[in-house]
């Protein structure tokens, strides 16, 4: 069974908050981290999104115009040594450039090999050997020596104060078939599962907070199709599979795997809501945790506060999360709608121009949707 930090991929509007929340009341045996790659992905100096290309003075504001893609697996190299397993949950299209853009790997990241692993001091075997070695002769050292010591500078600069207006396209190298800006060897240290959620609930979700009185909470003041994250999540599992860092067997196919072995698990957000017990069980299982009833509880101040503290960066995204309290079944499963229902809701929400763009998003990520849907676990 794999003892790699877990690595939850999934796309915005997905339950995923909700989900992350179950495994924060596990902190004797988890040390939880939240979305920590969109600070590099939309307002570092190696951006991928141009959401705030134009708006430097709200980069600067974030707290995270400094941020690399190196600087984010420090801090997670940082919320390992507290010594617990790590759970991360984030947006997978924060690890690949947009509108299908082929990837080459970030600058902060070129260089050298790094060696150990990240996350865990239990796996220092095999390909874990050959990534991270601690926090000061790993990411700080072994990536730095390769490219500059100074990750603001060298080959980010390079490309921002150059010849192009933005950081994307890196001048660095690509892997072959990897989608993402992050190397292959870093990605072989996480344990990765997948949440998702049908489009059709997700975009006009997303939709929403794009949008007022939202957007003023959120920051988001347009909405991009490009962000609704299927296609991305997709070519990530592809990959992942590929490389058999996932699977071949798929999640509650088989009994205990072999060492390091990761099975297949696809989460669907329907599912979780119709049957929280269930769900959590599988995936417990086949991440290695032992399932407790209570985890889908969280009633207390402390459970609270922390949460507001976890989920403050990204506001207007979280709110429903943050004042929930557990995780229990739905009162009556979510019914089918015809497309003409579904449009005529969201003209009534969201007027006609709306509503064209809303039903264009979901029905280009249905296909994604229903291919990840075909490995989801079923119970």
């Amino acid at each position: 069974m794999s003892t790699k930090p877990i690595f939850v991929a999934t796309h915005p509007r997905a339950c995923s908050t909700a989900f992350e929340r179950v495994f924060m009341t596990r902190r004797d045996i988890l040390t939880c981290v939240h979305e920590p790659f969109g600070d590099a992905f939309y307002f570092g100096p190696e951006r991928l999104s141009i959401r705030y290309e134009n708006d430097e003075e709200a980069r600067k504001e974030s707290g995270f115009s400094n941020t690399t893609f190196k600087t984010v697996f420090e801090r997670i190299e940082r919320e390992a040594k507290k010594g617990k397993r790590l759970f991360i949950k984030d947006i997978t299209h924060y690890l690949v450039p947009p509108e299908g853009n082929p990837a080459t790997i970030a600058p902060s990241l070129s260089g050298n090999t790094i060696k150990k692993g990240v996350g865990t001091s239990a796996e220092t075997n095999g390909d874990t050997n050959r990534v991270i070695n601690g926090h000061t002769n790993g990411y700080t050292n072994g990536i730095s020596n390769g490219i500059t010591k100074n990750p603001t500078n060298g080959a980010v600069n390079g490309v921002t104060n150059g010849t192009q207006a933005t950081p994307y396209p890196y001048d660095t190298a690509a892997e072959p078939g990897n989608p993402t800006v992050v190397p292959a060897e870093i990605l072989k240290q996480f344990h990765f599962t997948f949440l998702i959620r049908h489009p059709r609930h997700s975009i006009p979700s997303y939709y929403r907070c794009t949008i007022p009185p939202l957007n003023k909470v959120t920051g988001f003041y347009n909405f991009m199709p490009a962000e609704a994250g299927y296609d991305e999540l997709r070519r990530v599992f592809d990959f992942l599979c590929s490389e058999n860092q996932v699977g071949p067997a798929l999640a509650g196919e088989r009994g205990p795997l072999p060492d390091g072995e990761v099975s297949i698990t696809v989460i669907d957000a329907d599912d979780l809501l119709d049957d929280p017990e269930g769900i959590i069980s599988a995936y417990c299982r086949e991440v290695g945790i032992e399932y407790d009833p209570q985890m889908l509880i969280w009633d207390t101040e402390e459970d609270h506060a922390r949460a507001r503290e976890a989920f403050e960066k990204w506001r207007g995204f979280h709110d429903d999360a943050i004042n929930s309290t557990s995780l229990k079944p739905r009162a009556h499963k979510k019914k089918g709608k015809t497309v003409e229902i579904e449009d005529q809701e969201w003209v009534e929400k969201y007027g006609r121009e709306a509503q064209k763009v809303i039903r264009e998003c979901v029905n280009a990520n249905i296909s994604d949707y229903e291919y990840l849907k075909s490995f989801a676990i079923k119970v």
